[in-house]
């Protein structure tokens, strides 16, 4: 029997996930084409509604789509990518708790690895912050903010209980600004359970190094959107820099420390730490790829999403990365990779971006649609349209819809999905799965890109 031809793609965000969507509708059907995807997890996460999760308005599994049930013909591994060798074709995954590790060999390469969060090695905040970008910490975040309510209603101090109830979010574009949003309405209106808590004793501040907040959006949808969280008991605090943090205190290069509790960071992002040791030409970290998303000097080899420098046709500058370039430049990469072997002429990428939104807590928003400024309730109620729209599978957008119809009735629910105890119940049997070495010992093994039956469902064939 004749080698399959072996398309890997690396990364289940949304680049990656709309390029084996698409390639599981056509080549990944036919018996000599094997399609593999490469996901740190094994759900897609739709991260524009993980500050609701954060906030209650969600519950944790509305906004995840499991990635085998969405795709019926691609082996779907769940590892880390560890180190890519272009010249030999090959790529070296990490899985299990012991990390084993797996060779996978490739004849196309799709890249699509995102981002992940930098912290500018500033003293503490990588050790200490909270971060939003995956949903453990939209989870972690909503039960820190009720373990401090909890602690602090039973604290007798008033400056150590406004400590514990100080939160700064570090970072003012739209994950910044969405959680700060979603936090001072979940924290405000839980406030009221609490007898021996006040309004008074919180403080949520927001801290953003421009002149105004949103600058994607423009000057006066940023100062709108200041003026509303201002009003709603948001402290505003532009060209402000975090500068470090430890023993529950904030520095900044620029003005008074405060003392928080918690300090969230959504304020920068870097590319895959894999991609610094590749050989391809990259712009700011980022994988220059030409107009048809394939990386010059590497046939077979292509890039999308926020790990790629995409050319924009009309500016020539590199394209945004947002996750409505990124599920584009995943579906046509994939056209592009189906045309290669059908020996057809790829297609350069192109898109124009239809507008940007921002919620800014409950029932206002700002948006810019076509050139077109629209905010408070009209621009909330977009949002909620156009992204419930966007959401992946029918039954999810059933499951959102309903609870946000739920939301408008009842109060937000304050039980903690995961209490101190069970931490610690859950680090002592991690431990002890990580001594029973649950895992296979590491080792490397030539394979083809199907992977270890333990990490496939039927070889990654359903249909």
């Amino acid at each position: 029997m004749p080698n399959k031809t072996r398309v890997l793609i690396l990364g289940g965000g949304f680049g990656g996930l709309y390029a084996a969507l698409h390639l599981d509708k056509t080549i990944a059907r036919d018996q000599d084409i094997e399609v593999t995807l490469v996901s740190r997890d094994n759900f897609i996460l739709f991260t524009p509604m993980l500050p609701e999760v954060a906030a209650g308005d969600l519950d944790l599994t509305d906004i995840i789509s499991p990635l085998r049930q969405m795709l019926k013909h691609t082996n779907v591994l769940i590892a880390d990518v560890k180190s890519i060798d272009p010249a030999a074709r090959r790529v070296t995954i990490g899985y299990g708790l012991n990390r084993a590790q797996k060779i996978l060999s490739y004849d196309h390469l799709l890249i699509a690895l995102g981002s992940e969060t930098s912290f500018f090695n500033l003293p503490g905040v990588e050790e200490s912050a909270l971060t939003m970008k995956s949903l453990g910490d939209a989870v972690i975040l909503r039960n820190q903010a009720l373990a401090v309510l909890e602690v602090a209603s039973l604290v007798e101090d008033p400056v150590i209980r406004r400590t514990m109830l100080s939160f700064v979010v570090a970072g003012g574009g739209f994950a910044g600004v969405e959680t700060v949003g979603a936090l001072n309405d979940f924290v405000r209106e839980a406030v009221r359970f609490y007898p021996n808590v006040t309004e008074e004793d919180v403080r949520i501040v927001l801290v953003h190094p421009n002149p105004v907040i949103l600058p994607e959006l423009g000057e006066d949808l940023g100062r709108y959107a200041q003026r509303k969280l201002a009003r709603r008991g948001v402290e505003i605090r532009t060209e402000t820099r975090v500068s470090g943090y430890s023993d529950q205190r904030v520095e900044f290069k620029e003005g008074e420390p405060i003392a928080a509790g918690t300090l969230v960071w959504t304020a920068g992002v870097t590319p895959h730490a894999v991609l610094q040791t590749l050989p391809f030409k990259k712009e700011r970290n980022r994988i220059v790829v030409d107009e048809t998303l394939e990386v010059p000097g590497f046939p077979g080899v292509w890039a999308v999403g926020d790990c790629a420098s995409v050319p924009d046709r009309k500016t020539g500058k590199a394209q945004p990365p947002t996750a409505q370039h990124a599920l584009r430049q995943g579906r046509q990469c994939a056209k592009n990779i189906v045309a290669t072997f059908r020996g057809k002429r790829k297609r350069p990428f192109s898109f124009t971006m239809l507008g940007q939104l921002a919620i800014i807590g409950r029932r206002a928003g700002v948006a810019s649609i076509l050139g077109v400024h629209v905010s408070g309730l009209l621009a909330w109620g977009l949002w909620r349209t156009i992204y419930l729209m966007k959401l992946p599978r029918f039954e999810k957008k059933l499951r959102v819809a309903l609870g946000w119809t739920l939301d408008l009735f009842f109060p937000k629910d304050l039980a903690q999905h995961v209490t101190l105890h069970e931490v610690e119940r859950v680090q002592r049997r991690l431990e002890t799965a990580r001594r029973r070495a649950l895992s296979p010992s590491p080792r490397q093994v030539e394979t083809s890109s199907t992977g270890p039956r333990l990490l496939s469902a039927s070889n990654g064939h359903n249909g």
